[in-house]
């Protein structure tokens, strides 16, 4: 079947990108023209919530269409291959189509190709997992060898400096030169499925020289605080609590690279999106961007993920091509989470949906009035249930409730649990929330109503890492990879 007789896919995925995070979506300051033609040229959805924020569960959600409960980690587990279901890639497969990813999966077996054809791995040194990834065998062979970490910056703390290499070797522009070649080697009697995986903005914080510069004069907003935060800070303190650890001006600093990274990915884009044009494909490309979650970024004195706030949470999705032409420059509030991308990017390709796939298409019928969400276990849990309009979300330390109205406090800064005028509302998500409890999260509920974990003394747990995750540097030998009990 020669290329052209059925749509390409190029899907788009970033880590911690949250959806207010364009300016396509009003962000002020952040710089992200690519991002805003898509939007313009297609559809963008401001209501899909990463349903488990945090990198593996929620990129198992988007290759499956299933749930966390469904796939089986809703904390974030290093060795757990994916349930044996279809995936994306191989649904894409079966029907013909050759599928390549390039960048992060973050799956294990780390070269478990997940129903791809091929995968060009670059999966931040987790050597402790038992594979040297191609970006680390690239480094090697152009004179970098282990030397992807000697900016001594870490992956989940929020001190920045510039990169310290070549640009070329930037994860960030190996993987979209990786991508481009991966498309210029396509086989033109088959129709393409290429996923773009790109490890930022996530941390470490190292962008290159030029896009640190080019913030030098853009007035990047501070950070926002809900005026629930003093009021509920004893059961938050597990979260909430960024203060201890930067400072003003390390809080500035993270921002402004942060946004630099945005802009350095949206740059990039370009490229791939050229590439596809020259090659005659661009025409018939379905062109999907998404995240796996977001970033806090300093909102409520909270950073990274692992909680349903908006920074977290809620996920950007643009989709756009010559088949979604119709849908030019539409904004959706349609409700959804990553499992509905799966059978969204099958459906538009006229492709069988399995059976196991709990999502729905986004552009279909039936859609779900309320949506559940759940992180991590023990003290940190947290739980969430959402409609169009209102979400509620629930920690069991503490018994703690917040009811946020999304549509006229998108910000999450007033907290509207305790307001008469909305109990019914807060009684039917947590309804709905209670109903969804599983795996031992029952024992919170007494007589139909919550009634969570015991109270502890203030828990003295910083959820800020520190040095608990600092890469080293990696030559001449990597760390020993540590195997599967």
């Amino acid at each position: 079947m020669p290329e052209g007789n059925k749509p390409n896919v190029l899907l788009i995925n970033t880590d911690h990108w949250s959806a207010p995070l364009m300016g396509c979506a009003g962000a002020r300051g952040i710089m992200t023209p690519t991002l805003d033609q898509l939007a313009a040229d297609g559809i963008r959805f401001t209501n899909i919530l990463s349903d488990c924020p945090v990198c593996i569960p929620a990129r198992r959600s988007l290759m499956t269409g299933m749930t966390p409960r469904s796939h089986g980690d809703r904390v974030y587990t290093d060795f757990l291959p994916l349930p044996p279901v279809k995936t994306l890639a191989q649904c894409f497969r079966d029907a013909g189509y050759q599928a390549f990813a390039v960048g992060k999966l973050h799956v294990y077996p780390q070269r478990d190709r997940i129903g791809f054809d091929d995968v060009i791995l670059c999966e931040e040194a987790r050597y402790y997992l038992g594979a040297v990834d191609d970006y680390q065998l690239w480094l090697a062979d152009h004179g970098f060898l282990g030397q992807e970490y000697m900016h001594g910056m870490s992956n989940n703390e929020y001190y920045t400096r510039p990169w310290h290499l070549s640009e070329e070797a930037h994860n960030t522009n190996w993987t979209t030169n990786e991508m481009i070649r991966t498309i210029k080697r396509r086989d033109p009697h088959k129709p393409l499925m290429l996923y773009l995986s790109y490890i930022h903005p996530h941390p470490p914080l190292v962008p290159l020289q030029c896009y640190w510069d080019m913030y030098e004069d853009i007035d990047i907003p501070e950070p926002v605080r809900g005026d629930w935060l003093e009021e509920d800070a004893a059961y938050l303190r597990l979260f909430a609590n960024a203060d201890e650890k930067y400072t003003p001006a390390d809080i500035r600093r993270a921002r402004r690279a942060f946004y630099a990274q945005c802009t350095h990915i949206d740059h990039q884009m370009r490229l791939v999106i050229g590439t596809l044009r020259e090659e005659g494909l661009l025409q018939n490309t379905i062109i999907g961007f998404v995240s796996d979650h977001g970033d806090m970024l300093f909102d409520h004195n909270m950073v990274a993920k692992r909680c349903f706030y908006r920074g977290s949470a809620n996920v950007p999705l643009i989709l756009t091509g010559n088949p979604l032409e119709k849908y030019a420059g539409t904004v959706s509030d349609t409700l959804g989470t990553l499992e509905d991308v799966m059978p969204t990017l099958l459906e538009l390709c006229g492709l069988p949906v399995p059976e196991t796939v709990e999502g729905k298409s986004l552009l279909g019928d039936g859609r779900p009035e309320m949506v559940f969400g759940e992180i991590s276990e023990g003290l940190a849990a947290t739980r969430m249930a959402s409609d169009a309009r209102y979400k509620l979300i629930y920690y069991p330390y503490g018994n703690l409730s917040q009811l946020f109205d999304m549509q006229e406090d998108p910000e999450e800064l007033h907290n509207l649990a305790s307001d008469p005028a909305l109990a019914s509302v807060r009684e039917r998500l947590t309804a709905f929330l209670i109903a969804h409890l599983h795996g031992g999260d029952e024992s919170w509920v007494k007589d139909g109503k919550l009634c969570g974990l015991p109270n502890p003394n203030p828990i003295p747990v910083h959820h800020n890492y520190g040095l608990t995750n600092q890469r080293g540097g990696h030559w001449p030998t990597p760390p020993h990879a540590q195997r599967m009990p």
